[in-house]
């Protein structure tokens, strides 16, 4: 976000193998100057002939510019945020471009019972 001219900002990182094929863990995919090309709960890319892609995982930090916050909610929901229920996807849907930086540290998220239940043995491990 140092740069004025980024808009919206995120965060990926390596997606752990049991992230991979997992749909409550987003993925993102980028181009060459690390903006997102498209979210999903799908694997993607796919791998078609098994060259060992890398997968990112979307860890859900955003830094918005108060502009692009402000066109965001006044814009309907789109298409493929209604499809895949990623929010994120309004954005590049209407040409608005997220800026994507990647970090060594992952994130936990708890949206089911079972990332739950994870995040429990996690803690109760010590780990």
């Amino acid at each position: 976000m140092q740069n004025p001219a980024v808009q919206v900002g995120t965060l990926m990182t390596l997606a752990a193998p049991a992230d991979i094929d997992n749909p409550s863990a987003v993925k993102v995919v980028v181009d060459s100057a690390r903006r997102a090309l498209y979210f999903s709960r799908a694997t993607i890319p796919y791998d078609r002939d098994g060259a060992g892609s890398k997968y990112f995982k979307h860890l859900g930090f955003y830094a918005y510019r108060k502009a692009a916050l402000d066109r965001f909610v006044a814009l309907p929901e789109s298409s493929l945020e209604r499809s895949e229920r990623l929010e994120q996807l309004r954005f590049l849907e209407y040409g608005i471009p997220i800026h994507v930086a990647e970090t060594a540290y992952d994130s936990v998220g708890v949206d089911t019972e079972e990332d739950l239940q994870r995040v429990q043995d996690f803690l109760r491990s010590g780990s």
